[in-house]
């Protein structure tokens, strides 16, 4: 059984992507891992996804990278610049999924309303 349901979700999507793969099927999901895919949806990263009878069928879009970020690092909005610099390969290239206390959102949208937060997962 796996211990965490969002790394595997994204390594199984990167995996299918490298594979040369337009789509992948995941028998595991959650809530938190659904907010992630539709902010992914929204930012291009994936096209579609879909749940039917208990399995998340998942199209890529624009995809290069994805991966969680382990462990879950808690972060200020001060410190997100440098968390930025370090998991994205440039300035304004890919999204950080940070989870907040006002819910899962991306890494510009946080610093925007001055949150910190988990830091969740990274698309590129």
């Amino acid at each position: 059984m796996s211990q965490d349901i969002i790394a595997d979700a994204l390594n199984n999507m990167i995996n299918a992507k490298k594979a040369g793969k337009t789509s992948v099927s995941v028998t595991h999901h959650s809530k938190m891992l659904l907010s992630i895919l539709a902010i992914a949806k929204l930012k291009g990263y994936v096209k579609a996804y879909k749940l039917d009878s208990n399995v998340l069928t998942i199209e890529f879009g624009k995809l290069n990278n994805c991966n969680a970020i382990k462990p879950r690092l808690v972060v200020q909005s001060s410190d997100i610049e440098r968390y930025v610099k370090r998991y994205l390969p440039a300035k304004e290239i890919g999204v950080i999924v940070i989870s907040t206390n006002q819910g899962i959102m991306t890494h510009q949208t946080a610093q925007d309303k001055n949150l910190g937060g988990n830091l969740i997962a990274f698309f590129y």
